[in-house]
C-alpha cells in the first residue's frame, strides 16, 4: 500500500539537515508506516539507510549497555552519510543520552529519524531538552483528507472543498459520515464495516493498556472508567474535583491520569479564552478526543450521525479534530462567561465558531456580550450536511471544509 501520509511530506524537507527528527503520536496512528515511507524516500535517493526496531529486546539490551554498540549492529562507512531510522525509541533507558551522543559525535555522518509511541515517556525520559539538536513532529490518526486517500479517493482528497461539484460533495458527505463515527485509525479506515468495532476494541484494550502499563498506573479499571466518563462529557467543562469524587480517587490522581491521556494522544484539554477576568471563566478546560472512533467505542455508540442523541457533541469534537490539521494546540480555545454564555471555539483570537447540528436554532441575542466585547472577531456557524449557507447574517460552514 502506497498511501503517502501528510507528515511524510513534511519530514522530507528536513532530511538533509543535521537535526534529529522525532515522530511522536498515539499508538497505532501510523508512526512505523511513516518511518517506512521515509526509508523508501531515502533509498530512492540512493542513500544508505538502516531501520532499527527497539521492540527487539536483543538490540535494546545492547544499546542500553552503551550507545556505541550500534556499531556492532550495523556496519558504517566513515566516508558516507548514514540515515538511521529508529522505531519505539522510548524503550531505551536513556533516549537523551543515546541521541545526544550520536548528534554531538556523528551529526555529519549519521542522521537519526526516530519514533516514540507516547510523548509522555519522551517527556519523562528526555532529561536534556536536546535544544538545538531535534525537531519534533506529531502524527495524529488520519485527517479527513488522508482518510479519503485511504478510501481510494486520491483526486477528491486534493480538491478545494469550497469549490466541489454536487457529485463530489455527495461523495465527501458519504465518506465523512463514516469518518465522524469510526474515526481515523489507519487499520480501522481500511477495514470493512463489520470489523471496525472489533479493531477499535483491540486498540483500546491492547494498545492503550500498554500506555497504562508503561506509566506504572496500577488502577487500570479506574483509568478506563475515567476515560469513559470523559467520552460522555465531550465538549463540556472538566471539573477535577467532581471527577475525583465520581471515580473515588484523589484530585491529584485525576490530574495525573488526564496528563497521561493527553501525553498519549487520546484526549486534549482546551483552555478558555478570556480578557475580562471577572466575567469570564478562566480555570476549567473543556475536553475533546483526538479520534472520534475511540470516543464512540468508549460510548458504545456507533449509530449513524442522523440517529444520534449527541449530534452536537459529535460535531463539536469533529471540528476540533479538523482544527488540529491547521493550528497548534495553544491556538485553539473556547469562550464562556459566568452566566454560561458560550462559544465553542476561538481560534488565534481572530475567528470564532459556534457548532450547531441545527443552525436554525441559533440566536444571536444569546451571545450579545461576546459580539460587544470582540467586534473584530470573525464569527461563523459550523454544521454538517446543512442546506442553508447562512442564518442571522452569519455564514454556515460545513465541518469537512476545514
Amino acid at each position: 500500500m502506497n498511501i503517502i501520509r501528510d507528515l511524510t511530506g513534511k519530514i522530507k524537507k528536513y532530511l538533509d539537515n543535521d537535526e534529529i527528527l522525532l515522530i511522536i503520536g498515539a499508538r497505532q496512528a501510523g508512526k512505523t508506516f511513516v518511518l517506512r515511507q521515509i526509508e523508501e524516500v531515502i533509498k530512492t535517493n540512493k542513500n544508505i539507510c538502516y531501520f532499527l526496531n527497539l521492540e527487539d529486546h536483543e538490540y535494546l539490551s545492547l544499546l542500553n549497555k552503551s550507545p556505541k554498540n550500534l556499531f556492532k549492529i550495523f556496519s558504517f562507512d566513515p566516508q558516507k552519510k548514514i540515515y538511521l531510522l529508529i522505531d519505539e525509541i522510548q524503550y531505551l533507558k536513556n533516549p537523551t543520552n543515546f541521541l545526544k551522543y550520536f548528534y554531538d559525535e556523528y551529526k555529519d555522518k549519521i542522521k537519526i529519524i526516530a519514533s516514540g509511541s507516547s510523548a509522555f515517556y519522551l517527556d519523562k525520559k528526555f532529561k536534556d531538552s536536546l535544544a538545538g539538536r531535534k525537531r519534533i513532529f506529531t502524527l495524529f490518526t488520519l485527517s479527513f483528507r488522508e482518510f479519503l486517500r485511504f478510501k481510494n479517493e486520491p483526486e477528491l482528497s486534493q480538491k478545494d472543498f469550497s469549490a466541489v461539484s454536487l457529485v463530489e460533495k455527495e461523495k465527501i458527505i458519504l465518506h465523512y459520515r463514516e469518518y465522524i463515527i469510526y474515526g481515523g485509525y489507519p487499520r480501522v479506515a481500511l477495514s470493512p464495516l463489520s470489523e471496525k468495532e472489533e479493531i477499535l476494541k483491540d486498540i483500546v484494550y491492547s494498545y492503550i493498556k500498554k500506555d497504562i502499563f508503561e506509566a506504572n498506573i496500577r488502577q487500570e479499571a479506574v483509568f478506563y472508567n475515567l476515560l469513559k466518563i470523559l467520552a460522555f462529557q465531550t465538549g463540556n467543562l472538566v471539573n477535577y474535583s467532581e471527577l475525583a469524587a465520581t471515580v473515588r480517587i484523589s484530585r491529584t490522581a485525576v490530574e495525573d491520569y488526564l496528563y497521561l491521556m493527553q501525553k498519549s494522544f487520546h484526549i486534549r484539554l482546551v483552555a478558555p479564552f478570556y480578557k475580562n477576568l471577572r466575567k469570564e471563566i478562566v480555570k476549567m478546560p473543556k475536553v475533546y478526543f483526538l479520534d472520534l472512533g475511540l470516543r464512540n467505542f468508549l460510548l458504545k455508540n456507533f449509530r449513524p450521525f442522523e440517529e444520534r442523541e449527541d449530534k452536537g457533541e459529535t460535531l463539536e469534537n469533529s471540528l476540533f479534530r479538523e482544527f488540529l490539521n491547521k493550528y497548534d494546540f495553544d491556538e485553539i480555545k473556547f469562550w464562556r462567561t459566568v452566566q454560561k454564555q458560550e462559544i465553542d471555539f476561538v481560534i488565534k483570537e481572530k475567528f470564532a465558531y459556534e457548532v450547531k447540528a441545527n443552525p436554525e436554532r441559533f440566536r444571536k441575542r444569546k451571545l450579545e456580550l461576546f459580539f460587544k466585547n470582540y467586534p473584530e472577531m470573525k464569527f461563523s456557524l459550523v454544521s454538517f450536511d446543512c442546506s442553508k449557507k447562512e442564518t442571522g447574517g452569519f455564514p454556515i460552514i460545513e465541518v469537512w471544509k476545514f
